[in-house]
């Protein structure tokens, strides 16, 4: 029989360290205390632990210390910190020092258990007292035979290039952790795809899986569908409905585009990261939820923060680890197993033999410019296939402006430089780029802004749907400008054309 997990419980208020130890005590596990950082590294020098909980603010120093010693010493332990209520930066700034995860004062005891258990899981104990897989978590996906081992998990990336090498290694090492990750890279660069694998990797993988598309759900929904709904809380509401967070307890709540949030709803997700627990939609209690947050993005977030278009505390939770997926022009090296691969599907897919990849059908996919990176890339071998006839694969090639026939197209001339943002509104085709720099870019470029739309709201009547179509934008984002960049419109203007 497996010994049981044991646990050292760091913290210098004696009616709470009874209170962990009492929990702990009852769930089955070995438990050890301290009151300080003196006594916790005594008696983490005498024996091994599976996880330390301990409290940030200690009598003769910081737990702090304590998670930078077990670093140090490349000890197995995983380690819980304790914060005071509102400290978001302490939490963040754990977890980015390698802490497994962390706990907000008061503590919730349901909580504490759940995240006491996953450490101890995670350290590699064989076994882990009343700690069972959530209901309807599905232990591998139907019909593939998948154990979400880490090693099957990261065979899925295919590529071996020293850049995907990289991502492989960065999702093994963060697996481990409870830390929020942040997936960037292109559009089409596969960062569900790296998600999945970090979640897959992870000890959340029999937990559940849940991906929201943050930039398809209708404004007036957004609240309702992330955090639940109860009977009568809206018209339609007809019986209690559970959120993407309760959906996703034990397992990873994907976000997908996460910087497509309007500002509104950035509050309340950060309130239940940092607090974890969501109200739903009509309750006047907070549920706990015990999930990981992975988010993905194309946008450059912290250019977002500075233009005010994405809070910095939202940020700052969201990015705790970041994860940078290559675009595919960075590891060429990996076409011909990315067109194996996804050929292989095709004809999965399509139920058929799919015709055979020759190394001047790939010479010619490696002309294309593939700015859509490997979805791009499927869509080529989709067309490819679906055009071949006999048994090699045919890929056309790339096309060229009709104004250059020649082999050897030449580069457009550069742009003239104009003297001022007059020009560039009048005349869309010249630059808008100054003669000398500007002093304060951000203002310069909001002044660029600010004079197309005063332009484009004019020419519309200030209709604004008529506007947002004109400049290709979404009527959410028109309104944002305007109201960002203080421009006034007429009042009757604001009917029927901005109706959602």
């Amino acid at each position: 029989m497996n010994a049981a997990a044991s646990i050292l419980v760091v913290d210098d208020e004696p009616d709470l360290r009874t209170l962990y130890e009492l929990t702990l005590l009852r769930e089955g596990y070995r438990v050890e205390t301290a009151a300080s950082v003196a006594e916790a590294r005594e008696q983490l020098g005498a024996k091994r632990f599976d996880a330390v909980i301990t409290d940030m603010r200690l009598p003769d120093g910081f737990g702090m210390e304590l998670l930078q010693d077990l670093r140090q010493q490349n000890r197995r332990e995983r380690c819980v910190v304790m914060t005071a209520y509102g400290s978001a930066e302490n939490a963040v700034e754990a977890l980015r020092c390698g802490a497994f995860d962390y706990l907000t004062k008061p503590v919730d005891l349901r909580q504490f258990r759940s995240v006491v258990a996953s450490a101890v899981q995670d350290s590699g104990h064989p076994a882990t007292p009343r700690f069972t897989r959530g209901p309807g978590a599905p232990r591998a996906a139907a019909g593939t035979g998948e154990t979400h081992l880490p090693a099957s998990a990261l065979q899925r990336l295919v590529g071996e290039s020293a850049a995907m090498q990289d991502v492989k290694q960065r999702i093994a090492k963060v697996a481990r952790s409870m830390a929020p990750v942040l997936i960037r890279g292109e559009s089409g660069t596969g960062k569900e795809l790296v998600a999945r694998a970090l979640h897959a990797s992870s000890q959340r993988n029999e937990g559940r899986w849940v991906a929201v598309n943050c930039g398809a759900i209708p404004e007036n929904l957004l609240e309702a569908e992330f955090f639940g709904a109860r009977k009568g809380s809206y018209t339609g509401a007809t019986q209690d409905r559970d959120g993407y967070f309760q959906a996703a307890r034990g397992g990873t709540l994907f976000l997908d585009e996460i910087g497509d949030l309007p500002l509104a709803m950035q509050s309340k997700l950060l309130r239940a990261i940092q607090e974890r627990s969501v109200r739903p939609l009509g309750s006047t209690q907070e549920e706990p939820v015990d999930v990981r947050i992975v988010s993905a993005t194309h946008r450059d977030l912290a250019a977002d923060v500075q233009a005010g278009r994405f809070r910095q505390d939202l940020y700052y939770r969201l990015n705790v680890i970041e994860l940078m997926i290559p675009p595919l022009r960075e590891r060429l090296e990996d076409l011909p197993a990315l067109c194996a691969a996804l050929l292989s599907r095709i004809g999965q897919e399509s139920g058929g033999p799919v015709p055979r990849l020759t190394d001047h059908a790939l010479r010619q996919i490696a002309q294309y410019p593939l700015t859509g990176n490997i979805r791009e890339l499927e869509n080529l071998l989709h067309r490819a296939v679906a055009l071949s006839d006999g048994e090699e694969l045919v890929v056309e090639s790339p096309a060229r402006p009709a104004s250059q026939p020649a082999a050897e197209a030449e580069l457009p001339p550069p742009p003239t430089l104009v003297g001022d943002a007059e020009r560039a509104v009048a005349d869309p085709g010249t630059s808008a780029l100054p003669e000398t720099l500007p002093s304060d870019l951000q203002a310069w470029l909001d002044q660029q802004e600010r004079e197309i739309l005063v332009r484009a709201l004019k020419e519309t009547g200030f209709n604004r749907t008529a506007t947002a179509a004109r400049l290709g934008i979404s009527l959410r984002q028109i309104r944002y400008r305007i109201d960002r960049l203080n421009i006034a419109t007429p009042h009757a203007s604001e009917g029927a054309d901005d109706a959602p």
